[in-house]
């Protein structure tokens, strides 16, 4: 059954509007009578039946409430450096299917690709609607926040200021510390994977990440592409700490 995110709470009627409302009847060209998931803003679920259409907006009557909690007891973020463009659709992606809660695409001195201010506008837009997509498909029920495209230096300084949380830098000249063995000791709730481009990082930025108070890791003896370690890294972290595999 379809899913669908809405701005608000759940009632016993609600209107959909927007694009969900043109998808609904244009894309779908769905009919009165049919049901829908329906997920608000505080990740209640609910089978709404659609019963009316208008120009603009689709009418839903509440038909059951759900027990339908998806959301992992870990709050997990990945910052990922800046990829290529099928390989950053990709990550932002794959990062709602493991549960994360948020992804911020990382500027950083090795990436290859680089935008301007509306280049990178553009591309957030891009990755929040593939994220949106992502939620619906795999069962969310909560969307995942695709930050702006932010500096490496600016990710420092404000996680340095977040409570309960950790960065967890996933450093290719790492060779000691295993992401496994690290993990073991961490507590806080929230756990930033900070994750770098195809170039990786140079020395400076890993001094940074050191003095920021993040903790370098390694995720094995090979060697892996950017991608692959963003999603490996994601799956170790869940697999440790949160839900997947439960």
């Amino acid at each position: 059954m379809r899913r669908l995110f809405y701005k608000g709470l759940l009632a016993d009627t609600i209107e959909i509007t927007g694009s969900d409302a043109h998808h609904l009847m244009h894309v779908m060209r769905a009919k009165a009578g049919q049901e829908i998931l329906v997920v608000d803003d505080e990740n209640q679920v609910a089978r709404m039946e659609m019963t009316a259409f208008r120009e603009d907006a689709v009418t839903l009557a509440l038909k059951e409430r759900l027990e339908a909690d998806t959301e992992s007891p870990v709050e997990l973020v990945l910052a990922q450096c800046l990829l290529k463009a099928d390989k950053m659709d990709m990550v932002v992606q794959k990062a709602v299917e493991l549960g994360a809660v948020g992804v911020i695409p990382v500027r950083s001195q090795n990436c290859v690709v680089r935008y301007d201010d509306k280049k990178a506008a553009a591309r957030q837009q891009r990755w929040q609607k593939i994220a949106d997509e992502a939620a619906k498909q795999c069962g969310r029920t909560a969307l995942l926040e695709v930050a702006p495209v932010t500096a490496i230096g600016e990710l420092l300084a404000a996680e340095q200021k977040a409570e309960d949380s950790v960065l967890v830098f996933f450093y290719e000249n790492e060779s000691e510390q295993t992401v496994k063995e690290y993990l073991r000791a961490v507590k806080a709730k929230r756990i930033v994977l900070l994750v770098g481009p195809e170039g990786g990082f140079s020395l400076a930025e890993a001094q940074a990440v050191a003095a920021a108070g993040g903790r370098s890791v390694t995720l094995g003896p090979r060697i892996l592409r950017a991608e692959t370690a963003a999603l490996a890294a994601l799956t170790v972290v869940q697999y440790e700490k949160g839900d997947l595999g439960s």
